[in-house]
């Protein structure tokens, strides 16, 4: 009983601690991850708790467990929205995009390591595919919005390129171990099977739990754990079929969570706390089954191919596999750039182990460090490569929070969250006068805040500094009052120097705007001073527009999109003068 009550204490100040090191995150400007591996390895055999764990079966099942997890809670979050601008070039680079990655770095790695390229290939294959828990958690979490057409491909890609990474690691276990039995054949087809049934299995689980769960009556809190057990369980009968189990809880979860209703909606703030449950124990759990010497005593090899890795193999395969869509080379360059490898290397390194394949702790152990490199890299120089790359989006239209309140099944109120910050526009005046755009009868205030205690409103009332005001709306004016009490002199700034200091309806001909008359002069037989802004941009772009596209008219002026809505047409273009073309 005592062996059982200290687990219990170890396991639990462990997580504990982890958390806690969450505080910390911030302030050092390194990934979470990092933190939560960090704290394994201080409890490890190495470390000052001094914990012996060797059981690779025990974290192997740890760590699938907590991965269909992070997928579920990804895929819950994944809006149809993102398969617009995202989908195709993910699928990409989920299959040619993992498959190129793990024949260049193999190559190298075979070189490298002097070993069979059976070897070089599995142990590129390992740390050949990005992770969910890393991509998921840097790109929401990290305080940098992107444009849409980088988020979604990354995230998806990231969700669905598990499948194709476990497989080719599964394959070429077998083929170190029974080299003459293998074919191409069989591979090919076990391909086909594991995609085909995740894919299969994902769809269908989802379409039928999002039609179930409208129709059952729980406890609030006991639809998270629901939807867990039925992801887990999809998880698990995918993988008893023969198909990818990760593939198919990822699935279920887009399919349940983009069906909002009264039953999914509340869930997501649970099933947060489960993905993160998850992310901790994983990371900590993989943290204690290394051994820091070791990874130090190869950590050349480390150092060599994620060099190799980030520089020369991933770019390759981001090049070739999303370029014939269109992409600028800078979105390119950041796609590259953010190829985050996390738990699912560490956890794929274990596979070997379990098979007792020659050189398998070298490969778990160069797989680690490569990890910990690419976190420390790549994850803390998002936000520099994102301005680097051009990619992201200056944004003063979001809400600081925003809760749904049902008050049927299938309606709902959202109430939205607004902080006055300084030098904002709200300062000094009432919270139902904020904006002369929006009318007073079509918000309703439902708690102004002040120095954390809740202020009675009434016809005097005017907003200050530090304020938080939370409103009901009836129209979709959430993204007009957020300008309003966030917008400053600094903030303009950015974003006009983005956007450009004019605002356009899409439907505005271009010979119309005068800027342009002495071209329509000189030139009025041109056709493109016949077009609206909006088809001047999308004949222009040749592929799905989202917000920060630009697109030039001259050496001197250039539209830059600013708003569109989720069917990808657009609201407001921005007119940009310019010293030299925009690439």
């Amino acid at each position: 009983m005592d062996t059982l009550n200290i687990l219990y204490l170890v396991g639990a100040l462990l997580i504990f601690t982890s958390i806690m090191a969450s505080t910390l995150s911030a302030r050092l400007g390194l990934p979470l991850l990092l933190l939560f591996l960090i704290v394994g390895m201080l409890a490890g055999e190495e470390g000052l708790l001094g914990i012996e764990f060797s059981q690779y079966n025990i974290a192997n099942f740890i760590g699938q467990a907590a991965l269909a997890c992070i997928l579920l809670d990804g895929g819950l979050r994944t809006s149809f929205q993102s398969f617009r601008v995202g989908l195709k070039p993910a699928v990409t680079l989920a299959t040619w995009g993992v498959l190129a990655t793990v024949m260049v770095l193999g190559v190298f790695v075979t070189w490298l390591l002097d070993v069979d390229w059976r070897i070089g290939l599995l142990m590129a294959a390992i740390v050949g595919s990005t992770d969910a828990a890393a991509v998921f958690s840097l790109l929401r979490n990290g305080g940098v919005k992107l444009n849409d057409r980088v988020q979604a491909t990354l995230e998806l890609e990231s969700g669905a390129n598990d499948p194709l990474a476990i497989l080719l690691v599964t394959g070429l276990i077998a083929l170190n171990v029974d080299p003459v039995g293998q074919t191409a054949f069989g591979f090919l087809g076990l391909l086909l099977q594991q995609l085909g049934f995740g894919l299969g299995v994902g769809l269908l689980a989802g379409y039928l739990l999002a039609q179930l769960l409208p129709k059952v009556r729980l406890a609030e809190g006991m639809y998270a754990i629901l939807i867990l057990s039925a992801g887990l369980a999809v998880f698990a009968a995918t993988n008893l079929l023969g198909g990818s189990g990760f593939l198919a809880v990822y699935l279920t979860g887009v399919i349940i969570g983009n069906h909002k209703v009264r039953s999914t909606e509340h869930v997501l703030r649970v099933m947060d706390s489960f993905a993160w449950l998850s992310q901790a124990v994983l990371f900590v759990v993989l943290g204690l089954l290394v051994t820091p010497s070791n990874v130090i005593n190869v950590w050349h090899y480390s150092v060599a191919i994620a060099a190799f890795m980030i520089l020369i193999a991933r770019p390759i395969a981001v090049y070739t596999s999303v370029k014939p869509f269109k992409f600028k080379d800078r979105e390119i360059g950041f796609i590259s750039w953010v190829g985050l490898r996390g738990a699912v290397p560490i956890t794929l390194a274990i596979l070997p182990v379990m098979a007792g394949i020659d050189n398998a702790f070298l490969l778990f152990d160069i797989a680690f460090g490569v990890v910990v490199l690419s976190l420390v890299l790549q994850g803390t120089t998002i936000p520099i490569m994102a301005n680097l790359f051009k990619v992201r989006i200056p944004s003063n239209d979001e809400p600081k929070e925003k809760h749904k309140v049902w008050v049927s099944d299938n309606a709902s109120i959202t109430l939205y969250e607004f902080e006055v910050n300084a030098g904002a526009f709200a300062i000094g005046r009432h919270p139902k006068s904020v904006s002369n755009r929006v009318s007073p009868d079509d918000i309703n205030i439902f708690a102004l805040v002040r120095a954390q205690k809740i202020i009675v409103v009434d016809k005097n009332t005017q907003l200050e500094y530090g304020d938080n005001v939370w409103y009901a709306m009836r129209g979709d004016y959430a993204s007009q009052i957020a300008k309003v009490f966030n917008d400053t002199a600094i903030d303009r700034k950015k974003i006009d120097d983005f956007y450009g200091n004019w605002l356009l309806s899409p439907n505005v001909q271009l010979g119309d705007l005068p800027f342009f008359a002495k071209a329509m002069q000189t030139d009025a037989k041109t056709a493109m001073w016949r077009q609206t802004v909006a088809e001047y941009v999308k004949s222009n772009l040749e592929t799905a527009p989202v917000a920060g596209d630009t697109v030039a008219i001259n050496d001197e002026w250039s539209l830059v999109i600013k708003e569109i809505d989720g069917k990808g047409t657009l609201r407001t273009i921005g007119l940009k003068h310019l010293d030299r073309p925009n690439n």
